[in-house]
C-alpha cells in the first residue's frame, strides 16, 4: 500500500475534507495528470443577488482560496501532510457575475519558497477563456510558523 502523500487524489481529498467550508460548498476535485481543477457545484444557497441571479462574491472568493490551498497541498507533497497552508493575504479581481451554474477554478503555483508560497487562481463557468474572477495570494507553508530563522 502506498503512502497517502504518494497519491495526489488522496492528499487532495484529505485536504478538502479538513476544511468545513469546503464540505459546506460541496467542492470536488478533478485531477487529470498534473492538472487540478476544483468544481463548485451550483446550489440555490450560493446565490448572493437573487435579482440577477448571481453567485455571492464571498463564495467565489472562498472557492478560489480553497483552490490555491488544495493546489499547494498537492504540490508540497509529504512536507504538508496534516498541515494546510495558511493564508497571509489575497487579492481578488471580480471580472463578471457568476451565473447560477457550476463554477471551475484552477491554481498556478508561481513560487514556493522556504516559508511563503505565491499562487494565481482563475475561476470560470462555461469558457475558461472568460474567467469570472481571479485571485493572487501569498500563503504560509507548513513549519514556517515555527521557523525562527531570519
Amino acid at each position: 500500500m502506498s503512502e497517502p502523500w504518494q497519491d495526489p487524489r488522496a492528499t487532495l481529498e484529505a485536504a478538502l475534507s479538513a476544511i468545513p467550508y469546503a464540505r459546506f460548498l460541496a467542492v470536488r476535485p478533478e485531477l487529470h495528470g498534473d492538472e487540478l481543477t476544483l468544481v463548485l457545484p451550483y446550489a440555490e444557497r450560493l446565490i448572493g443577488n437573487p435579482l440577477l441571479p448571481a453567485l455571492h462574491g464571498g463564495v467565489v472568493g472562498a472557492f478560489m482560496e480553497l483552490t490555491a490551498v488544495a493546489q499547494l497541498s498537492v504540490t508540497a507533497g509529504p512536507a504538508s501532510m496534516g498541515h494546510l497552508p495558511k493564508t497571509i493575504d489575497i487579492s481578488i479581481d471580480y471580472l463578471r457575475s457568476g451565473r447560477p451554474m457550476d463554477t471551475f477554478a484552477r491554481a498556478r503555483v508561481v513560487k514556493v519558497g522556504r516559508r511563503i508560497a505565491n499562487c494565481f487562481v482563475e475561476a470560470w463557468q462555461q469558457e475558461r477563456a472568460q474567467p469570472i474572477a481571479s485571485l493572487r495570494g501569498h500563503f504560509l507553508m507548513r513549519g514556517a510558523e515555527d521557523d525562527t530563522r531570519p
